[in-house]
């Protein structure tokens, strides 16, 4: 066995181990093939060892697309690797009739959607199409203190973006009469009452497991301070359920069912100043508006009792309510609890920050709504908790972007090379190497070029690289400025392969963004990088919006203001 046949098989291993992990061969990978191979063939680890750190050598200078060229030239059997097809689709609903499932999104509107909302309303929405039923958009908007109107349509908008659409669209504050009536009946049931303690004393009496004093009214005392919470003559006061204060489930020890907060709601204005709380207002309204299957995060699985109780007292249907874990991606502020302060101190630019896992930063990001989706359903609606990383997103995401985004030459942090004998040429560049709708770019070149200076540091007087789909230069000078000189067409194996850009450029701004916490949970100063660069002039034709790969750099999503252009980058 020659060099040559050890070398050619770990050519085809070293390019298809660099093809699944997006441009870079694994050494170690690559060589425990090789071994595996040859081994039985009599030939020693230090034998093969030498050749396959040459080979990988070489294949790490090509661009990703070039190492997908040569394995389909070499072995193309090798070019997609076999995986274990999984299956993504979600399990059945427990008592599930098709054409009678109803499933809701229930957000609230105080803020923007974030990747964890995604989670929600994707489940939530995938369910009800799996059973030809129908979904449910209902803001629960019972907090006048937090709600803003501008997030109701901000929300459908983030909404219509992940392509989800509903049957229905309400809000919970245009029930509030109705409430008020279900709320009277507990009373006159004796099933709830009104507490005029302050919020310290409930605080102790339920920690303490003692029965508030105000338990004690009768029933027509109830009523006549309900009346007058609800016409505004009696403040500092709310209505609480009859639960058990001796239960070990905290949230039976008679939970809050409404409160007064005066604060104009951003809808209803003035006309109400009594709210419901979230244990009301929830069970409530997944009842009356007919929801078959409702679903909510597992912080809340301990008010499901409280959930079925009031249910009961009130005599109204019971839906099969469902939790699953809540979204936790390690680095990345998944509440709006998390993300405001942020906002609010300036860290972050706002709702639309790149760094953010807002649907408006992902999608500045360039993370497309396809991949948020395929991401959530591969998560399932497990109710064990765990923290994922952001790659698991990237990934899905590579997937779908790789085939219909456009390639193009950016050049971060530009050094000028100058090329003595460098003919005037014009060449058509295609957009994509396998797609030719995606079209091309007819470029001009003359002896003048900008190359990163990152690969301008690496080379050395008497090395000979390409410019990447144009020609061989062997550098002469690099004291002086970069010169070199016209050095042949013919590929040459192991040259360092480099993008460019000629004096037809446009500057290019870059922001690269990184987690937004550290690993102690503490603010990375750090988390969002700047690299200016020059791009070829085809950038101008590309939309803002549009997601393209600069080779040897990443995908970006580009957008041109009134500043000059700059490109989110999205991932490698």
């Amino acid at each position: 066995m020659t060099n040559d046949e050890i070398a050619q098989t770990a050519r085809k291993y070293a390019l298809q181990n660099a093809v699944q992990f997006n441009g870079s061969a694994q050494l170690k990978a690559v060589i425990g093939k090789v071994i595996g191979t040859f081994q039985k063939q009599g030939h020693s680890p230090d034998e093969l060892i030498p050749v396959v750190q040459s080979v990988v050598k070489e294949i790490n200078t090509l661009s990703l697309d070039e190492q997908k060229q040569m394995l389909q030239r070499l072995a193309p059997e090798l070019l997609e690797k076999k995986k274990k097809i999984r299956d993504f689709s979600l399990p059945d609903l427990p008592g599930a009739i098709n054409g009678e499932v109803v499933t809701r999104f229930p957000p609230e509107p105080n803020g923007y959607l974030h990747i964890g909302h995604a989670k929600a309303a994707i489940v939530d929405y995938q369910y009800a199409k799996k059973y030809d039923g129908r979904f449910i958009l209902r803001f629960d908007d019972t907090n006048p203190e937090k709600d803003e109107e501008e997030f109701y349509d901000a929300q459908k908008e983030d909404l219509r973006w992940l392509g989800i659409q509903w049957d229905e669209v309400y809000n919970t504050s245009d029930h509030l009469v109705l409430h008020y009536r279900l709320a009277h009946q507990l009373i006159e049931q004796g099933d709830a009452y009104v507490c005029r303690c302050s919020a310290e004393e409930i605080k102790k009496g339920r920690f303490n497991q003692t029965d508030c004093a105000c338990r004690g009214y009768d029933t027509a005392g109830n009523i006549e301070m309900w009346e007058r919470m609800l016409n505004g003559s009696l403040d500092q006061c709310v209505l609480r359920l009859k639960g058990d204060m001796r239960s070990v489930n905290t949230a039976m020890r008679d939970p809050t069912l409404f409160r007064i907060i005066t604060t104009p709601h951003p809808i209803q204005k003035d006309r109400y100043h009594v709210w419901p709380t979230y244990d009301f207002a929830g069970a409530v309204e997944d009842s009356l508006s007919g929801v078959t299957h409702p679903f909510r995060t597992k912080e809340y699985e301990l008010r499901d009792e409280c959930y079925f109780y009031l249910l009961d007292k009130l005599g109204l249907r019971k839906p099969h309510l469902m939790e699953f874990a809540r979204l936790s991606i390690e680095g990345m502020p998944v509440s709006k609890r998390k993300i405001k302060p942020l906002i609010d101190e300036g860290l972050v630019s706002g709702y639309d920050d790149i760094r953010l896992p807002t649907l408006r930063g992902l999608q500045r990001r360039g993370i497309v709504p396809e991949a948020i989706k395929q991401f959530v359903l591969s998560q399932g609606i497990s109710k064990v908790e765990s923290t994922v990383t952001f790659s698991l997103v990237e990934s899905e995401n590579r997937k779908i972007i790789d085939i219909r985004s456009k390639r193009l030459f950016f050049v971060p942090e530009p050094i000028r090379l100058t090329v003595d004998n460098a003919m005037e040429k014009s060449i058509t560049l295609p957009f994509h190497p396998t797609d030719g709708s995606l079209g091309s770019r007819l470029v001009h070149t003359s002896d003048t070029f900008f190359i990163p200076s990152d690969d301008a540091r690496k080379l050395h007087k008497g090395d000979i690289f390409r410019l990447k789909d144009l020609y061989n230069v062997e550098i002469k000078d690099t004291v002086n400025g970069l010169q070199g000189s016209y050095a042949g067409t013919d590929l040459l194996q192991e040259s360092l392969k480099i993008q460019w850009t000629t004096n037809d450029h446009i500057d290019v701004t870059v922001y690269i963004p990184d987690l937004l916490y550290t690993k102690d949970d503490v603010y990375n100063a750090d988390s969002l990088r700047k690299v200016s660069g020059y791009a070829e002039m085809a950038l101008k034709e590309i939309r803002t919006g549009d997601i393209v790969q600069f080779e040897r750099f990443g995908f970006v999503r580009i957008e041109h203001t009134s500043k000059g252009t700059i490109a989110n980058f999205s991932h490698r």
